[in-house]
């Protein structure tokens, strides 16, 4: 059984004037354990097809199963991050860590250990009891990891998480987010637009095409980890993304 199933779904919602088509007949099957990227030109669908995926959109045809489920809408069986560092300013890093635990009714003993190994595998839990604005970018979306992998969801969903961050930043993130992967062999589901970042991350990449969004290229990211950006091989699978890409 895959993990995620997409099957056939097809998105379109009315602008202005007219109707905008984001996702036409968009198929795809992600194996349990696989971390797998999706990219495209601006505008493509891929939030989108990551947003279907969450139960935050509903598709206007298809449907998409998550561990055999049909998606009826949001739920715990996901795990989402952001670029965007959703936390609640009001809660300490570990506070929100324990939130979703809360809403699974965990006790608070369990919930605090649970918490606490979480932002320890992010490398936080030194910083357990300070509030977000006190904390860096880069270790706000570590906290938002942590929390999304503290409930123990199926999948795990990232919408560009370091699109907002500098480049060093990113770089010990990605990294990190690979260590976390491989610890805890969630399935992965990643959008982002920087092709570097899909062939270090992703056992395979999903290339989307311009609106409408349809399903172009499935490319398989057959290289060793830990993966070296400067090596002859990596650097071949970024230029046949990028001319994937350009070529509409």
């Amino acid at each position: 059984m895959s993990a995620i199933e997409v099957r056939n779904v097809s998105l379109a919602y009315d602008s202005h004037d007219s109707k905008i088509v984001a996702l036409e007949n968009v198929s795809l099957r992600i194996e349990s354990g696989q971390f797998v990227c999706l990219v495209g030109p601006s505008g493509c669908g891929k939030s989108t097809t990551l947003n279907v995926v969450a139960g935050f959109l509903k598709p206007n045809q298809g449907q998409v199963l998550v561990d055999g489920r049909v998606v009826q809408g949001q739920g715990m069986d996901r795990g989402i991050v952001f670029q965007e560092y959703a936390l609640f300013p009001w809660r300490t890093a570990i506070q929100n860590v324990e939130f979703g635990l809360e809403m699974k009714k965990i006790p608070p003993a369990e919930r605090r250990e649970t918490a606490m190994r979480y932002l320890s595998m992010v490398k936080l839990d030194r910083f357990a009891n300070t509030y977000p604005h006190h904390l860096s970018g880069g270790m706000k979306q570590r906290v938002a990891i942590a929390r999304a992998l503290a409930y123990d969801p199926k999948v795990l969903l990232l919408d560009e998480p370091f699109g907002a961050l500098d480049a060093l930043t990113r770089e010990e993130l990605q990294t990190l987010v690979v260590e976390l992967w491989q610890q805890t062999q969630k399935t992965i589901l990643y959008v982002t637009h920087n092709l570097s970042e899909a062939v270090y991350l992703s056992d395979r990449t999903i290339v989307l095409t311009p609106q409408p969004g349809t399903i172009k290229a499935d490319v398989r990211i057959d290289l060793p980890r830990p993966r070296d950006a400067l090596t002859v091989d990596f650097i071949e699978y970024q230029r046949r993304l990028t001319g994937l890409i350009v070529q509409n």
